[in-house]
């Protein structure tokens, strides 16, 4: 299983968030952040495999990046915030990282899942 997986849920609907863009990005000693992946939230609001293939998490910061302006665009909803960006920090890469995002229209929240 990958190290890092998140999933959206649009709680204001009462289901998954489908079709949700995420990227995660790493956060580099130059004080810049790299690309390392990206994805759409599937049928369950789920990014299941957010690492790239072979990438070995290392310990530092991490952010995962969703497009909250394109989910609620397909929603038909005028949202508040049009990006939501959750940085996190891996202390022992051999954990795993469940990110989730809760999302409604005009507020967000998330925590470190299992």
């Amino acid at each position: 299983m990958t190290a890092i997986t998140t999933h959206v849920l649009d709680t204001s609907r009462g289901h998954p968030a489908v079709g949700v863009p995420v990227t995660l990005e790493m956060h580099l000693p130059d004080e810049s952040w790299k690309r390392l992946s990206g994805g759409v939230t599937d049928g369950d609001g789920r990014l299941k495999f957010v690492l790239p293939p072979g990438f070995v998490l290392q310990k530092g910061a991490y952010r995962l990046i969703f497009d909250t302006a394109a989910y609620h665009r397909t929603m038909e909803t005028d949202g508040l915030y049009p990006q939501v960006t959750i940085a996190f920090v891996v202390r022992d890469p051999a954990q795993h990282f469940h990110i989730p995002l809760l999302l409604s229209p005009h507020g967000y929240t998330t925590y470190r899942g299992s």
